[in-house]
């Protein structure tokens, strides 16, 4: 039986250098939905140093209230003083669900702070919904992506979920939208707090990997029937023309074709890319529940019958280590007339 003391859906704003993760978004988007069905209020949880513009645009993706921790104390992601922080806010403010992106922040202070409430919390969902008894439900991937568990938090409060980037549509961003500020001190002083930030180093490797997958508008996706890690380079040679990313298919990992950071499914990376071009790939389940949201997706296979078909807007039926180096060919001589 849920708490009635307990209110509201609450989505953190991941944030680095007053820039918002896009994932944060997407769950407020998420969280309206949920709201609407609990007939409750949304709000946005927003830390971090000269961080205060971010409460305008979460207002216009949905929220109605925005709790705002701005504090130098906060000008790094260190985990004691958010989690100690969120702790604080939700002891005096009892949000029924809170919500936060499945990052690698995302993932640290979601643990930090259920384990000091003492509430349960579902890692990596894809869906969530509300039943008819008003419990959030929880689906993800388990037993390595072969089944869909719901999960379900009736006892202990909030109920807490992460969420993967690129699971839920991002909501339209209406900038006329107003809300009310909720401004709070930090829960922890700078000089109580044991770990120091000496030296803050960016990488700038964009080009591999998850974070240039998650936001990529091309993929061009590597399958079993690349056959060989030699071959992979023949699909990065499309996409530097393109100028999109490589991902890969949980088989393409296992045959060691490709790294596991590119592995989009249901265990792996979730992707709604505009163009998705699936090269050898067969179509399991599991991967469709990570890309099949894309906008237009191409796949290039010599079996007609594979899986990837149901789901293509366009079809290629032949081998892809030929009709991919034919594409990029293409690509490349359209984009030499161009200019």
């Amino acid at each position: 039986m849920a708490d009635l003391d307990y209110k509201g859906v609450w989505v953190y704003i991941e944030q680095k250098n007053g820039t918002a993760a896009g994932v944060s978004w997407e769950l407020l988007g998420a969280g309206a939905e949920l709201a609407k069905k609990l007939g409750t209020e949304l709000a946005a949880v927003v830390i971090g140093n000269n961080a205060a513009q971010l409460c305008q645009e979460a207002f216009a993706y949905g929220a109605a209230k925005v709790y705002l921790l701005d504090d130098p104390v906060f000008q790094y992601y260190r985990t004691e003083p958010y989690y100690k922080s969120i702790v604080q806010l939700v002891n005096k403010y009892k949000p029924e669900v809170l919500l936060l992106g499945s990052t690698g922040v995302g993932r640290d202070l979601a643990g930090a702070v259920a384990t000091a409430l003492k509430t349960g919390l579902t890692e990596g969902c894809t869906k969530l919904d509300i039943d008819d008894k008003g419990l959030l439900l929880m689906t993800r991937p388990a037993y390595s992506g072969n089944i869909m568990a719901t999960i379900v938090s009736p006892n202990a409060r909030p109920q807490m979920a992460t969420v993967r980037p690129r699971a839920m549509v991002m909501p339209v961003k209406d900038a006329t939208r107003h809300g009310e500020i909720i401004r709070e001190p930090a829960a922890i002083r700078e000089e109580a707090i044991g770990v120091k930030v000496l030296e803050v180093i960016d990488s700038a490797q964009q080009g591999s990997g998850t974070v240039g997958l998650t936001n990529a508008e091309i993929i061009i996706c590597v399958g079993r029937g690349v056959q060989s890690k030699e071959n992979f380079q023949l699909l990065q040679d499309l996409a530097d023309a393109m100028g999109g990313k490589v991902a890969c298919t949980r088989a393409a990992v296992e045959d060691e074709i490709a790294p596991l950071d590119y592995w989009v499914g249901q265990s792996g990376i979730t992707v709604r890319p505009k163009v998705y071009i699936a090269c050898g790939v067969s179509g399991a389940i599991q991967h469709l529940a990570g890309m099949r949201d894309s906008g237009v997706i191409v796949a290039i296979n010599y079996d007609r019958q594979a899986p990837i078909y149901e789901v293509s807007t366009y079809g290629i039926e032949g081998d892809c280590l030929q009709v991919i180096p034919a594409m990029t060919s293409y690509v490349k001589e359209l984009k030499e007339k161009k200019s």
